[in-house]
């Protein structure tokens, strides 16, 4: 089957991001426009990115699926439901609200500076921003604790065989999921610790980012227990992490934005690193590491994102 054109999900990592996460008023006002919004989407990040076309602006929308039906009817995404908070105690991957996901990047952060407020003026009091974040890219595309983030992403025509619904959701193909998670560090505490000792958290050599050797590295690792295989195969996620940040205030943090065809690969990692694998092997990350938000989303195709202001909220789609 032919899929539909994608939005622009498997780009580069760019050297600027900024990721809104808004909630939606039921009005019927302000559902139509959202709606009239989606028509003008991608125009706006055309007009915007036209003024630096060297810097490769995009923007990546999606929807929560509470808002999806007042917004758009039925069908629904099969695989859309709301963010499951996993774990429990001191390690929980909270849930938190969200029916709207923009994810803005180029390289240039005026740039998408100015198309966040152009996009967010022109939804204007339909939508309330619950989390807002500018991220950036730290050194040679390390996070926030001094390690390469994004080793493992798929390249080339297996990033879209990951990310990209198929026949498997016809009505969707093109599409993706996306889970948003807002992590805080404890960087005192990170770095009170030898590299050796980092090393064996991540499962990674710090500086070189070559993987431990399996007879080395534990299991209770972040690189061990985010590795899924299925038959055999392992599966990927696509992931464009973002350093953020406030020095002056101590604040020190990761924004983990993770895209694949279906969210099952993505809870299933969450399940691994929060209750561990097998239970209590949780990954030790978490020790100074904590999220303060998360959130599931649908990505439409840019093909479907161009028809959406044509539905109604609580209707079929013919």
């Amino acid at each position: 089957m032919q899929i539909n054109e994608p939005q622009a999900i498997t780009l580069p990592l760019p050297r600027t991001a900024i990721f809104i996460v808004a909630t939606v008023a039921r009005s019927a006002e302000s559902l139509a426009r959202v709606r009239d919004w989606c028509d003008d989407f991608a125009a706006v990040v055309r007009s915007v990115g036209t003024r630096m076309p060297q810097a490769g602006l995009s923007c990546i929308c999606g929807f929560g699926a509470d808002i999806w039906p007042q917004l758009f009817g039925q069908p629904m995404p099969k695989q859309l439901h709301p963010f499951r908070s996993v774990g429990s105690g001191e390690r929980v991957a909270v849930s938190t609200p969200g029916d709207l996901l923009l994810h803005i990047r180029s390289d240039d952060m005026g740039l998408s500076f100015e198309l966040a407020a152009q996009l967010m003026e022109k939804l204007g009091s339909a939508v309330t921003v619950v989390d807002e974040v500018h991220g950036f890219r730290y050194f040679d595309r390390r996070a926030m604790i001094g390690f390469v983030d994004g080793s493992e992403n798929p390249q080339g025509r297996a990033a879209a065989d990951f990310t990209l619904i198929g026949d498997e959701d016809a009505d969707f193909s093109g599409g993706s999921y996306v889970i948003v998670q807002k992590y805080l560090h404890d960087m005192a505490g990170w770095n009170a610790l030898t590299v050796e000792q980092q090393e064996r958290i991540i499962g990674r050599k710090k500086m070189s980012n070559i993987e431990l050797d399996a007879d080395v590295k534990p299991s209770c690792s972040h690189s061990s227990l985010t590795t899924l295989e299925e038959n055999g195969e392992e599966v990927k996620i696509l992931r464009d992490n973002m350093p953020f940040g406030k020095p002056g205030m101590g604040e020190f943090g990761t924004y983990f934005i993770g895209y694949a065809r279906s969210p099952a690969p993505m809870e299933q990692m969450l399940e691994n690193m929060f209750v561990g694998r097998p239970a209590g092997n949780y990954d030790r990350l978490l020790d100074y590491s904590r999220p303060v938000t998360g959130s599931l989303f649908f990505v439409p195709s840019a093909t479907l994102m161009a028809s959406l202001s044509s539905r109604s909220g609580n209707q079929s789609r013919q």
